[in-house]
């Protein structure tokens, strides 16, 4: 038989023979690439701490980011090459300010070196652990202004690649990073800046943008306790506070309640209200029972309302039953007249979410239901 007028058995041979050419091809690049970490490790153990070196670790990092070991390597080289810049400076026919140039443009080819490793690599958590530390170094190593106009400049990278890959937690941790050290610099007049609002007005900007942003839900959770204290806000502010992130979560979750990191964010509200969570992650410092409970009802019928055309979506039910608990204890023990409803809300979740029935299980002994 043939098929488009060629022999079944010619068009056989044609791709052993191409499977075969391709088999070679990545045999040789397999040895291309252990000849290359031979060279790195050899180079390392010889103390060859040299541009040749550094330009050996590019080529394989490139080929593989996750080698952290060649990171090290590659740090080390730097570290050898900042180390005899600096002694350099302390010899009189050596200009300071040269030997300063020479660091940054070796900080700076380093850190234009990894853009494209993480463009094509953005969650591998060596590259951004290896900007950090390069970001460090200029700390250390170079003048004031220098430095700084390294991390600013970070800090608009990082916006960049957030705006890429709005969710990527490597991004939004290394993003606080920066912005914590950039907090630490002083100003013209000699006073540091807090970047608490700018930054809690980007995560409403990406949340807009993007609902199911977990990251940026959880870095808002972050920003809002320090966000008051700066703001002194009182008893009163905090409130209209709480319940305006009620009410934004809450315009999420009536667009969107199937998404999981909404729920999380709306967790950390009501976990707030609790008399157990510390004072330092409270939004309202002074929590009495009637304060709560004004806040704990409100979500209760909320949620409830969140059934009417989402009926099969268990993140509703698990609040709800959360949130009935709440209210049952700040009733003081009161059934609050939920124990049939929750125990309905229950058979609902063994029923959506099967996988789970020893936790429903267990779930049903604690309330006893």
């Amino acid at each position: 038989m043939a098929s488009h007028g060629i022999p079944r058995t010619a068009a056989a041979a044609e791709h052993s023979e191409r499977t075969e050419q391709a088999r070679q091809k990545e045999l040789q690049q397999i040895e291309q690439y252990k000849q290359l970490v031979a060279q790195v490790n050899a180079k390392v153990a010889e103390k060859q701490y040299t541009d040749d070196a550094l330009a050996l670790t590019s080529k394989l990092l490139a080929q593989n980011p996750e080698y952290y070991t060649i990171w090290n390597h590659r740090r080390v080289i730097l570290q050898h090459i900042f180390g005899n810049a600096q002694i350099s400076s302390s010899a009189e026919s050596e200009d300071p300010a040269k030997v300063q140039q020479t660091v940054l443009e070796y900080i700076a080819e380093d850190l234009r070196f990894t853009i494209p490793l993480l463009m094509k690599f953005p969650k591998c958590y060596w590259i951004w652990n290896h900007r950090q530390w390069l970001l460090q170094q200029s700390t250390e190593l170079l003048q004031e202004p220098q430095a700084q106009r390294l991390w600013q400049e970070e800090h608009g990278l990082v916006g960049k690649m957030l705006s890429r890959d709005s969710r990527n937690f490597h991004g939004w941790s290394y993003r606080r990073f920066v912005v914590a050290h950039l907090e630490t610099l002083p100003s013209e007049d000699g006073k540091t800046t807090s970047m608490i609002e700018p930054e809690f007005d980007y995560t409403t900007k990406m949340i807009n943008t993007n609902l199911s942003n977990f990251s940026a839900w959880h870095n808002r959770t972050k920003l809002i306790p320090r966000l008051l204290d700066e703001r002194k806000a009182d008893e009163e502010t905090r409130r209209r506070f709480l319940k305006a992130e009620f009410e934004l979560i809450q315009k999420a979750l009536y667009t969107d309640p199937y998404d999981q990191s909404l729920w999380f964010y709306h967790a950390n509200l009501m976990s707030a209200l609790e008399d157990t969570t510390p004072r330092s992650a409270r939004i309202i410092l002074e929590l009495d029972n009637d304060i709560r409970q004004e806040f704990v009802e409100e979500e209760f019928e909320s949620i409830k309302d969140m059934l009417d055309g989402a009926e099969d979506c268990k993140w509703i039910y698990q609040a709800l039953l959360d949130t009935a608990v709440a209210l049952k204890q700040l009733k003081e023990g009161s059934d609050g007249g939920f124990d049939d409803e929750m125990a309905g809300w229950l058979s609902e979740l063994r029923k959506l979410d099967p996988l789970r029935s020893g936790r429903w299980d267990d779930l049903s002994k604690k309330l006893k239901l």
